[in-house]
């Protein structure tokens, strides 16, 4: 599960970099600083994701709800990729998020994703 979540980190934080190259290079845009805040929200989640993905794996309960939002945000994106006249790319960003959301909810991870913090030490 965590796995898929970091592939995910993995190709935003490509297309976050393919976003930059294209801008540096002086690809037309509206408004360059909107462009610049696209690249930054981008870079973001990336690193949100990232962050999703390790405490995934250390089991924090939390993961689930904002690996599961992150998926949902994913479909949002991918149904009108895929109807858009973009059918490979929309493939490429429903099946790990159905895949996802699926291993969410399988009991072994429920039961992995337990853990609610460590408690702070008293002297």
């Amino acid at each position: 599960m965590a796995l898929i979540v970091a592939a995910e980190a993995t190709a935003l934080l490509a297309a976050a970099a393919w976003y930059g190259y294209q801008l540096a290079a002086g690809s037309p845009v509206l408004s360059f600083w909107g462009a610049v805040f696209t690249l930054g929200l981008l870079l973001a989640f990336s690193a949100w994701l990232y962050s999703v993905a390790v405490f995934l794996c250390r089991g924090y309960r939390w993961t689930r709800a904002a690996a599961l939002v992150a998926q949902l945000f994913v479909l949002t994106i991918g149904f009108p990729t895929l109807t858009g006249g973009l059918p490979l790319a929309g493939a490429a960003m429903l099946v790990p998020a159905g895949t996802a959301i699926v291993l969410l909810f399988h009991n072994k991870v429920i039961s992995f994703a337990s853990r609610t913090g460590s408690a702070t030490p008293a002297l």
